[in-house]
């Protein structure tokens, strides 16, 4: 019976770059794409979404500049940064979702974002899984974290979703900035763990 080969730090710490290159070029096409389609539909929940694609492009070069070095206080203030801007999100979403609902504004419909948050759900569930993997084979709490985050980021993307089906087949148009506050409990959530961290 064979031993079973033992993965390298270095290799997990390649794979655990790749995984966050591959998380920020899609953000990177996401906030474009979102910007387009949250225009285009007047939606607080695909803003939103786009706002919180700008924050996994922070906490993913949070997690660059940490794996690139060494040190607890690297790791204090990477998971400062991912908590801070999960705070500023959950703030802006909490206000905007708000106001949303309480003027009833009407979002139109999205075919460009119900496509977009649906393979995004898939892709971030995906990458969440082997940041999970990875970061706990190199025992890297900020790894780990922003593996949570693009988890979260994943049912996100499947909540948005959901609010932009809703809205297009049934007419109800509250599911909009209704997703917007789910994302602001996930927000503050994220940012408390990060922060306490």
């Amino acid at each position: 019976m064979t031993k079973p080969i033992e993965i390298s730090r270095q290799t997990l710490l390649r794979r655990g770059f790749l995984l966050e290159y591959a998380t920020l070029g899609w953000n990177v096409v996401g906030i474009v794409v979102l910007a387009f389609a949250a225009v285009a539909a007047r939606s607080v929940a695909l803003a939103g979404f786009g706002l919180d694609s700008l924050i996994e492009i922070g906490a993913s070069t949070a997690v660059i500049w940490e794996l690139s070095g060494t040190g607890e206080d690297r790791q204090r203030k990477a998971m400062r940064l991912i908590g801070s801007a999960f705070l500023a999100l959950a703030l802006y979403l909490l206000v905007q979702s708000t106001w949303v609902l309480a003027a009833g504004f009407h979002a139109h419909h999205s075919p460009t974002g119900i496509a977009w948050t649906a393979v995004t759900a898939v892709v971030m569930f995906a990458l969440a899984w082997g940041k999970a993997r990875t970061g706990a084979a190199l025992d890297n709490p900020v790894l780990k974290t922003e593996g949570r985050v693009t988890f979260i980021d994943g049912l996100l993307a499947t909540a948005v979703l959901l609010g932009l089906v809703l809205n297009a087949a049934v007419g109800l148009w509250w599911t909009d900035p209704l997703a917007g506050y789910v994302i602001v409990y996930y927000g503050i959530k994220e940012a408390r763990a990060a922060l306490i961290h």
